[in-house]
């Protein structure tokens, strides 16, 4: 454990002391939230390639850790300590005065942090825990999707898995993007415990994910309240489910307190009732664990957009109130001495001094000339570059958006500023590129680190790339009216979304800049709601999100307003809107803090069972199992012959041929025992999953047959044999 610990904190350190290189202005707690995401992300990649060539070693693990903190290198100068030491003084100083002075604005912030951390605490201890009687979860919805990313962690850890294999169906490339599990490998790999790892990972990210949307919504919004909003609408995110408690606690009689003690269903989750908008945390982050990497990373990309295209290298900031700026105004000499140490720092790296940088810095620090706008958007680009493996979704909702943005955020006035070209202003083509500069230095750094990516990801694969898409109205909408379905599903955030964006008064709510950096994100809920981008339609969720995240801070923007109006009436109305929006969420959330499910994934004897495997296996045998969500083979991180349909048809994989081929070996068919040979089955699991399911066939399990083989080893009804000599 305390090696694993020690890979986390220098991965996270090195990425957070890069951001001294390209965003001078962020706080120290932003930085750090920046830090865990990026570093995370670059430890995954980073760690891939190494046991791509050399396994998943303590040489691999070493070797990823000392890449991942080479920028801590930078720490060796003077003139970059004094500036961290600066920050991390300031960030302490600020948390101290939110504790003596709670009543100020940032003793909101640390409250909201706190209980944000609590949440997060008792949630993720509820995503996947062990005790004697087996694996649990306490997340209906992370049933199915716990035991395929255990098997794919398990695959990289006890399984060898490079290059690595479908962990549910054997002999093809894993398509899936897997970072975020390879890095929970690395951990466990390192000494920590698979739950262990699990859990530390996730409550981090939540925490950097509550972090990065904080700033981001007070960059857009320059409003503090609405700052603090934004992460309770996406995090408690639903709809009007909650009437159905109303209904349940006050027609049905079982009263508030007695049934929030007991709840037994979700609220933003309930297909017979048209609702499929799940709850982000319950629904999302926790059983799609790619998300809780990509999203920070995203929003660390959005972040820089804004900033890049804000100014140009004017030195002035547009977004979040300074708090440089308003303790200067205030005349505090220890915040003078803060600004000059930043001030010198930032003329240290503008002047070339990152010569003596590790190579990671390079790209910015090589020459003087490069603005604070083009640092801006070469980070962007490397951030986004690391995403085809950590999201696939996330890296192409931030292709499309930054192209749109592209259009509308080119420095044309700029261009014509600088004359570029001949003396009548430059050719067409050159104006072009002067005014699409920062874009296309985005753009370039991303692809160059992203298309190596997709290329191995893609070739050679088995994915049915037709199966993804298709058009198809409506997104999950059934057999409900379109119009009524988004409007239960989303509660009062879609007509509040369009009232900020209406708002008409002294002055708009949304202004012309925010409004043109929102409006590509609109493509997120409309392509979605007319085209299938996956084999279950369900899954173009992972869009319409970002769609969700983009408008939260318009949404929070229109509360904020409702709230500083002042009259009891208006603060009344935004309560009310407030509640009416994020109770539905807050009740699924309440559910798994509360400890109120708790659902058994593997009992003692299939974790024993899986046990027995990995002692009497190699770690690539191919084994023959039940084909189930919960099978012990994926706690083996042995390759599957077929794992759980399911998942296997959303990844885009015709399995038709390979369940067929397995119900003939287990009905013990003529054929069995050519299959088995045909295939390179070398391991048969006979138990009660595998009873179950061919009595879901409708066939019966032929136990004579399979007993001929040689039996390895059993635990309780389990039993493992080997079908070759």
């Amino acid at each position: 454990m305390p090696f694993a610990l020690l890979l986390a904190l220098v991965a996270i350190a090195g990425a957070t002391l890069l951001t001294y290189l390209y965003d001078r202005e962020a706080l120290f707690w932003s930085r750090l939230a920046s830090g865990v995401c990026t570093g995370m992300a670059a430890l995954g990649l980073a760690g891939f390639v190494l046991a791509s060539w050399l396994g998943l070693t303590p040489v691999t693990l070493v070797a990823a850790g000392a890449l991942v903190g080479s920028p801590l290198v930078l720490l060796t100068r003077a003139d970059w300590r004094r500036r961290v030491r600066a920050d991390v003084a300031e960030a302490a100083r600020v948390v101290r005065g939110a504790i003596v002075h709670p009543g100020r604005g940032a003793g909101a912030e640390l409250l909201f942090y706190a209980a944000s951390a609590l949440l997060f605490w008792l949630v993720f201890d509820r995503a996947m825990y062990q005790n004697e009687g087996g694996i649990f979860t306490g997340v209906d919805n992370n049933i199915g999707d716990l035991p395929f990313h255990l098997g794919i962690i398990t695959s990289f850890v006890y399984g060898d898995n490079f290059p690595p294999q479908h962990p549910e169906y054997a002999g093809i490339r894993l398509t899936y993007p897997f970072v975020v599990d390879f890095v929970a490998a690395i951990f466990v790999r390192a000494g920590a415990t698979l739950q262990g790892a699990l859990f530390w990972q996730n409550y981090v990210l939540a925490l950097s994910l509550t972090g990065l949307l904080h700033r981001w919504a007070l960059r857009l919004t320059r409003e503090r309240v609405a700052a603090l909003l934004t992460p309770a609408l996406v995090l408690l995110s639903g709809g009007f489910g909650w009437l159905h408690f109303v209904k349940e606690a006050f027609v049905d009689g079982q009263g508030v307190f007695g049934l929030l003690g007991k709840l037994e269903h979700d609220y933003t989750i309930m297909g017979h009732l048209g609702y499929r908008w799940g709850n982000a945390l319950t629904t999302l982050l926790i059983p799609q664990r790619g998300l809780l990497l990509g999203i920070p990373l995203a929003l660390v990309v959005w972040t820089l957009w804004w900033q890049a295209t804000g100014r140009e290298d004017d030195g002035k900031t547009e977004g979040e109130p300074s708090p440089v700026a308003r303790r200067k105004r205030k005349g505090k000499q220890k915040q003078k001495r803060v600004e000059q140490t930043s001030r010198e720092h930032s003329a240290s790296v503008s002047s070339g001094s990152g010569a003596h940088a590790p190579f990671l810095a390079l790209p910015f620090s090589f020459s003087k000339s490069v603005s604070s706008s083009m640092r801006m958007m070469i980070a962007a680009g490397a951030v986004a570059g690391l995403l085809p493996l950590v999201h696939a979704h996330s890296f192409v909702v931030l292709m499309v958006t930054g192209g749109c943005l592209s259009l509308l955020f080119a420095d044309w006035r700029g261009a014509r500023r600088r004359r570029v070209g001949t003396e009548a202003g430059g050719s067409v083509w050159a104006r072009l590129w002067a005014g699409w500069r920062l874009w296309a230095a985005f753009f370039a750094v991303a692809l160059v680190l992203a298309v190596p990516q997709m290329l191995w990801a893609t070739r050679g694969t088995a994915v049915r790339a037709g199966q993804f898409f298709g058009w198809e109205f409506g997104w999950d909408h059934g057999t409900y009216n379109i119009f009524w379905f988004w409007i239960k599903n989303t509660a009062v955030f879609i007509p509040l979304l369009v009232a900020a964006l209406l708002w008409r008064g002294r002055e708009p709510l949304v202004g012309r800049r925010l409004l043109y950096f929102y409006l590509p994100f609109t493509l997120c809920f409309i392509v979605p709601n007319v085209y299938k981008l996956s084999p279950w339609v369900w899954d173009n969720i992972k869009v319409i999100f970002y769609w969700w995240i983009a408008s939260a801070p318009l949404v929070a923007l229109a509360l904020a307003r409702l709230w500083r109006r002042g009259r009891l009436a208006w603060r009344a109305l935004a309560a009310a809107l407030l509640a009416a929006q994020t109770l539905g969420g807050g009740l699924d959330v309440w559910r798994v803090a509360s400890g109120a499910v708790e659902r058994q994934t593997y009992d003692a004897r299939g974790v024993a069972f899986a046990e027995l495997i990995r002692r009497e296996t190699p770690p690539r045998a191919l084994i023959l199992h039940a084909p189930t969500y919960n099978d012990p083979v994926f706690l083996t991180g042995r390759r599957s012959f077929l794992g759980y349909p399911g998942h296997v048809w959303s990844h885009g994989i015709d399995y038709s041929g390979r369940e067929s081929e397995l119900k003939r070996i287990y009905s013990g068919a003529p054929d069995a025992g050519h299959l088995l040979s045909q295939n390179g089955v070398e391991y048969v699991v006979v138990g009660p999953l595998e009873e179950a399911e061919m009595k879901k066939y409708r066939l019966a399990l032929n136990r004579p047959f399979l007993e001929r083989y040689t039996k390895v080893g059993e635990a309780g009804e389990y039993r493992l044999y080997k079908t070759r000599p």
